[in-house]
C-alpha cells in the first residue's frame, strides 16, 4: 500500500511516486577541511614591508645586476590586449585583465653590506655607509624624529672626513677579500609620493652576477645615486611581490576560515564550529577552526607578469598603439585613497597584497620561467583610465569636456543659481543671465555655498 504524506501546501501526494515533494533538510556529518594550515599561525606581521627572505641564486656568470625593488601600491584598473596562446579558444581575440599600478620612485642606495658563510648560514662582516644621508633615511632610526637630537651618523661622516675615505676603502677591501653576498642598502624617496608619511623604507638589496670583487665596485659606484625601475626590472618578466596583507583584526571562525554556518535555529550562535574536538586527547587540536586574527599577514605571491614599466616623465605613459589617446595612468580625479601618479610604475598583472599605499617589495623570480604562457610578449591594445570613485565615462578631462559641451554647463549653472548661488550678486540687481555669463566665464569668482 503506498504511503499517503501531506506536504507544505496540504495536497496529499503519493511519496513513492513523486520523492522531490518530500525532501529533509540536515546537517551532514562530514565536510572537507575549510582553509589552509600551511600558512599558520594567522597572527599579525611584526613588520610593515614585505621581507624578502630568499634572493634569487647567484650566477656568476651573468652581470652584475641588482635583485630587487620597493614601490607603494596606488590601486587598481583594468587593460584590454589580443591573447597570444594557440590551442586555446581565445587565441588572437581581445580580453579584459585586471592589473595593478605600482608606484616606484627611483631608489637611493646609501651604503652595502659584506656576509661570510658559517656552518650555521650567513654572518654579517661588515657594513659600509655613505658619507651623506638624508633626513627621510635618518627618521628610519628614530621613534620620534621631532623630540630627537638628530645626531645619527654624525661621527660616522666626520670619522671619514678626517681620514679622506681611507676608513671606507680598507672595510670594502674587506669584503673583497672574505665575503660571499654582497647586498646594497637602499632606501625609497617617499617625498616624491602623495604619502603624508615622511620616513623612508630601507631595506638590502642583493647584487647577484659577476665576481666579488666586480660586485663591490658595482655596489660603492651607487653610493648615493638613485637607482631606476627600469634598470632592474623590463616588460614580459615574471616577478615575485612581497607585501603584508589587508587588515581584518579579530575575526571569527566564519570569515576566517570559511566554515559553513550552522543551521538557523542552532542554540547559542551559528556562526561557529559545532565541534572543537573529540574528549580524548583533552585538547584543541591545532587544526581546529578558531576565531583570531584575519589579515595583516606577510605574504609573498608569485610570478606576476609585468604589462609595462611606465616612465613617469612621459604624460601619455598609458598610451597604446590602439590607443593613442594622450593621457597618464592616473584615472580621473586620482586614484582612491592614494592620489596621482608622477614618478615611474609598474603596471603588473592580478592583484596583489595590501592596502593602497603599502609598501610593496618587488623580487626578481625564484625560477626559470620556460612555459608559454611566462614567455608571451604582452601588447597592450587599451588601458582604462576613467574614473575609479564610482561608474566613470570618460578617459580624460578633455574627452568629457567634448562630449557635454557648453550647454551641459549652462544648464548646470542655472540648477545651481535656482538654490541660490551668488547670493550677493542677486542681491546687488544683476539678472539672471549676467550671472550665468559670470559662472561660466569667470567661476572662480562663483562658489556655491
Amino acid at each position: 500500500m503506498p504511503v499517503i504524506v501531506r506536504n507544505e501546501a496540504h495536497h496529499v501526494v503519493d511519496a513513492r511516486s513523486s520523492p522531490q515533494d518530500f525532501k529533509m533538510s540536515h546537517r551532514k556529518y562530514e565536510a572537507p577541511r575549510h582553509g589552509s594550515l600551511g600558512f599558520l599561525p594567522r597572527k599579525r606581521s611584526a613588520r610593515h614591508r614585505g621581507k624578502v627572505k630568499s634572493f634569487p641564486k647567484d650566477d656568476p656568470k651573468k652581470p652584475v645586476h641588482l635583485t630587487a625593488y620597493m614601490g607603494y601600491k596606488a590601486g587598481m584598473t583594468h587593460v584590454v590586449r589580443d591573447l597570444e596562446r594557440p590551442g586555446s579558444k581565445m587565441h588572437k581575440r581581445e580580453i579584459v585583465e585586471a592589473v595593478t599600478i605600482v608606484e616606484t620612485p627611483p631608489m637611493m642606495v646609501v651604503g652595502v653590506v659584506g656576509y661570510v658563510e658559517t656552518p650555521r648560514g650567513l654572518r654579517t662582516l661588515t657594513t659600509v655607509w655613505a658619507n651623506h644621508l638624508s633626513d627621510e633615511l635618518k627618521r628610519r632610526f628614530y621613534k620620534n624624529w621631532y623630540r630627537s637630537k638628530k645626531k645619527a651618523f654624525t661621527r660616522y661622516a666626520k670619522k671619514h672626513a678626517e681620514d679622506g675615505g681611507k676608513s671606507i676603502g680598507r672595510e670594502l677591501e674587506r669584503i673583497r677579500k672574505y665575503c660571499t653576498v654582497v647586498r646594497v642598502l637602499a632606501h625609497t624617496q617617499i617625498r616624491k609620493t602623495p604619502l603624508s608619511q615622511k620616513k623612508a623604507h630601507l631595506m638590502e638589496i642583493q647584487v647577484n652576477g659577476g665576481s666579488i670583487a666586480d660586485k663591490v665596485e658595482f655596489a660603492h659606484g651607487l653610493f648615493e645615486k638613485p637607482v631606476e625601475i627600469s634598470t632592474i626590472f623590463e616588460q614580459d618578466e615574471v616577478v615575485d611581490v612581497i607585501a603584508v596583507t589587508k587588515g581584518h583584526g579579530f575575526e571569527g571562525v566564519t570569515h576566517r576560515w570559511g566554515t559553513k554556518k550552522l543551521p538557523r535555529k542552532t542554540h547559542k550562535g551559528l556562526r561557529k564550529v559545532a565541534c572543537i574536538g573529540a574528549w580524548h586527547p583533552s585538547k584543541v587540536m591545532f587544526s581546529v577552526a578558531r576565531a583570531g586574527q584575519n589579515g595583516y599577514h606577510h605574504r609573498t605571491e608569485l610570478n606576476k607578469k609585468i604589462f609595462r614599466v611606465g616612465s613617469g616623465a612621459d604624460d601619455a605613459n598609458a598610451s597604446t598603439e590602439a590607443d593613442a589617446t594622450k593621457k597618464s595612468i592616473t584615472p580621473m580625479g586620482g586614484f582612491p585613497h592614494y592620489g596621482i601618479v608622477k614618478n615611474d610604475f609598474l603596471l603588473l598583472k592580478g592583484s596583489i597584497p595590501g592596502i593602497k599605499k603599502r609598501v610593496i617589495t618587488i623580487r626578481k623570480s625564484l625560477m626559470v620561467h620556460t612555459s608559454r604562457r611566462d614567455l608571451e610578449k604582452i601588447q597592450l591594445k587599451f588601458i582604462d583610465t576613467s574614473s575609479k570613485f564610482g561608474h566613470g565615462s570618460f578617459q580624460t578631462f578633455e574627452e568629457k569636456a567634448a562630449f557635454l559641451g557648453r550647454m551641459n554647463i549652462l544648464v548646470h549653472a542655472r540648477d545651481i543659481f535656482s538654490v541660490g548661488v551668488c547670493d550677493q550678486r542677486k542681491r546687488a540687481g544683476v539678472n539672471s543671465e549676467q550671472r550665468l555669463n559670470a559662472f561660466v566665464g569667470i567661476h572662480g569668482e562663483c562658489t556655491s555655498g
